[in-house]
């Protein structure tokens, strides 16, 4: 006697079922991509509450406006893709700490949620914002959302190869917008 298999939905199939209202279909969804979003986010910000409230702003989003996702490329992509921007926006709501000297943070910042916290203001953010708007775009996905090079290309939907050849623009005015 063989035991029946289960096909496990694609994750294309979830996200058109959350489209209608499933509930079950996003809980399979996020049991199949909140652990791996959760270690990259925490990759890029040292405070879990953060990271937590992230994961949890990301899925709802995504419970939201699944029925916007029509199939344009990896759903880990386009899931990427809410996550680090529900970080930045995370890390940007929370309010400037003071320390005094014989305060110490339980945690340190990482040198990445630094960067993020300070490309709005300063030199940095005046320069991402003279960019041009495919220039910044690919900035963003690479290099602040720390997407790779195939995951960037699906997500704005261009080929690899533009992608390497805007960073690398974008990287030359960087450097001299920032000498």
């Amino acid at each position: 006697m063989s035991t029946p298999s289960t096909v496990m939905p694609s994750d294309e199939a979830l996200l058109s079922a959350v489209g209608t209202g499933d509930r079950e279909a996003l809980r399979m969804l996020y049991d199949r991509h909140a652990p791996w979003l959760t270690l990259r986010l925490a990759r890029r910000c040292a405070d879990a509450d953060a990271v937590d409230d992230a994961l949890q702003d990301t899925f709802v989003a995504v419970w939201r406006s699944a029925g916007r996702y029509h199939g344009g490329g990896a759903v880990g992509a386009w899931l990427w893709g809410i996550a680090i921007r529900r970080l930045i926006d995370a890390l940007r709501r929370r309010p400037q700490r003071e320390f005094f000297s014989a305060e110490r943070p339980a945690i340190e910042p990482s040198a990445e949620e630094q960067v993020l916290l300070g490309v709005q203001h300063g030199d940095l953010g005046g320069a991402l914002e003279r960019l041009s708007p495919e220039l910044r775009a690919v900035v963003q996905a690479t290099i602040l959302d720390g997407l790779t090079t195939r995951e960037a290309s699906t997500l704005l939907g261009i080929p690899a190869g533009t992608v390497k050849t805007r960073a690398m623009r974008a990287r030359m005015l960087l450097r001299q917008e920032l000498a």
